[in-house]
Order: C-alpha cells, then sequence, then structure tokens
C-alpha cells in the first residue's frame, strides 16, 4: 500500500511521521516550502522517507490517501480535487460538521467521490504526541469488512493502535462534537466557574453528543469508546486542545488567534441548526454557538442552563 496525506498542518504531519516507521508517505501542503521541520510541529524532523512537497500531482499516485484537512475547507478541496482522487481509498482525519451543508466529512467524500472507499480516522490524539511517538491509541471506521482490517494494519505502527469500527457515523460525530462541549469546557475554566462545573458541561455534554449521534444513525458503544468519551476526555481537559484554549478565551474575554484553526466554533453552528431542523434538545451546543458568535455573555450563558426546568439524569 502507498500512501499520501492531504494536508500539512500540525496533525497531518505528526500522521506522516507516524506512519514513515512502515515506509515512505508523502506529505503535501499548499504552503509547504518547508522539508525539515514544520513550523506548526517545533522540534520535529521529517524523516528521510517523507516526501514533503507542494506539488498535488506529485503524491496522486498513491493508492491510500489521508485526507488530513480542516472540516470547513474540504468542501471545497473536493469541489476542486474530487475528480482526481475518485476510485482510490480515501481516509477523513477531520473532526467536524461542515456548516453549509450540516453533513459530516465522509459524506462531502462520498458524493465528491462516488467510487472510492471511505474510511474515518479519529480519536484522542494530539499531533505533538503522535509525532513524539508517544503511545496513541485511535478510531477507525470503515465500513468495507475487507479494506477496514487492511487499513487498521497499514496504519498501525508500533505507537499508534487502531481499533476498528463499521459505524463511520459514531466516529465521525464523536469527533466532530467533543470540540463542541471542549469549548464550553475552556469557557468554564476560563470564566472561573471551576472544575465542579467542567465535571457537569462534560457530563451534560456527553448525554447531548450521545442523543444527536442516536438520532443520526451512530451506535451507542461508539460514542463510548476512543472517538467519543476518550476524545472527549483529552479534549475537554488539556490546554493542548486548540477547542479548549479558545473556550478559554472566551470565558476570560480575552482575544484569541483567529488564524488559529478552530473547527469546534463552526461546527457548533452546524450542531445547533441540525438539532433544530430534527427536533433535538441540545443547550450546550446551542449556547457554544451563541457564545463563538458574540450574541450572548458568559453570565446569560450560564444564567440560562443554570435555570431551565429541573428534570431527571
Amino acid at each position: 500500500m502507498t500512501i499520501a496525506i492531504l494536508g500539512a498542518g500540525a496533525f497531518g504531519t505528526a500522521l506522516a511521521v507516524a506512519l514513515s516507521a512502515n515506509g515512505p508517505v508523502g506529505l503535501w501542503g499548499r504552503q509547504a516550502s518547508w522539508r525539515r521541520e514544520n513550523p506548526r510541529l517545533p522540534g520535529i524532523t521529517m524523516p528521510d522517507n517523507i516526501d514533503v512537497t507542494d506539488n498535488l500531482a506529485s503524491v496522486l499516485s498513491a493508492d491510500t490517501i489521508l485526507l488530513a484537512l480542516p472540516a470547513q475547507i474540504l468542501r471545497g478541496f473536493l469541489a476542486d480535487h474530487g475528480a482526481r482522487l475518485n476510485g482510490k481509498t480515501l481516509v477523513s482525519t477531520a473532526k467536524g460538521i461542515d456548516i453549509s451543508t450540516l453533513t459530516g466529512p465522509s459524506a462531502l467524500i462520498a458524493e465528491a467521490c462516488p467510487e472510492s472507499c471511505i474510511a474515518v480516522l479519529t480519536g484522542p490524539s494530539f499531533a505533538a504526541d503522535i509525532a513524539r511517538g508517544l503511545p496513541t491509541a485511535l478510531t477507525l471506521a470503515c465500513a468495507s469488512g475487507t479494506e477496514g482490517p487492511r487499513l487498521q494494519h497499514a496504519l498501525s505502527t508500533p505507537v499508534l493502535r487502531l481499533y476498528l469500527t463499521s459505524d463511520i457515523a459514531g466516529a465521525e460525530l464523536g469527533g466532530a462534537l467533543k470540540n463542541v462541549i471542549a469549548i464550553a469546557a475552556g469557557i468554564v475554566i476560563g470564566a472561573g466557574l471551576g472544575d465542579s462545573a467542567r465535571a457537569a458541561i462534560i457530563t451534560r455534554g456527553f448525554a447531548e453528543m450521545t442523543r444527536l449521534a442516536g438520532r443520526l444513525g451512530a451506535r451507542p458503544e461508539t460514542l463510548t469508546g476512543l472517538s467519543g468519551l476518550g476524545d472527549l476526555t483529552l479534549t475537554c481537559t488539556s490546554p493542548q486542545s486548540r477547542n479548549f484554549r479558545f473556550g478559554l478565551s472566551l470565558g476570560a474575554g480575552q482575544p484569541f488567534d483567529r488564524a488559529t484553526t478552530v473547527e469546534g466554533a463552526a461546527t457548533a453552528g452546524a450542531v445547533a441548526a441540525l438539532a433544530t431542523r430534527i427536533g433535538e434538545d441540545m443547550p450546550i451546543a446551542a449556547m457554544v454557538a451563541r457564545l463563538a458568535e458574540g450574541a450572548v455573555s458568559v453570565e446569560k450563558a450560564v444564567e440560562y442552563l443554570m435555570t431551565r426546568p429541573l428534570k431527571e439524569e
């Protein structure tokens, strides 16, 4: 199997470093003028068998391509290049819901590349940890009973362990929805509301994730696995998470570098719209969407959540 990664951000680069332990890897990025060290992943030197390039054509000969592109960029990229990717095995690593279509990355890929085998790679992971070779376990979701196991073995390394599932919807939604709750957890800590409040947000946020994912066809056990609860736990408790840091800034009323990709901000808006469409109650996600837009203050958001009608757990 030949492997290329499209998207030379921190996560795409980290995956390239990890997978280079198994053989040569192509790594493409629009601004990949660097060769041995990605400024987005300082201190990590590229192994010699990673071909870093800004020439897309040079990596499209690979039969397996990982799409390490932000969720809100993926649709436009596929519109431009989907025909050239069609028929290949495509693995999405994006964690988000497209704001314009209210669909996940796998649906966007399936529409643009109908002849491709599609998989999703997701779970609790920070780029720096993967690049440094620290032990990491992820979920690989693939509906194909033959391609799934083949990918599982090809993309696993001695320090990157993949667990296989056929539940693409569950794996994808877990990765997307946890970013929204991570922003909420950051807001709680940034506003000085304490760890008890954060625990409540994580727990009730997980209940929201499970309800919405179930309505959209996900299996409950997927949400309690690495791609749901595992990723939620990591992202809500570490400042390495960009979504958590964004929430910290919102909660503290401090500016945040808007050049930093925060998947959960756009996803919160998409989740709020999707929940309204299907009649699902998602109060935390709705408040995160309004806070991210600057439409409500932290104080008003907390007041709203704390004064909702009492209910059974």
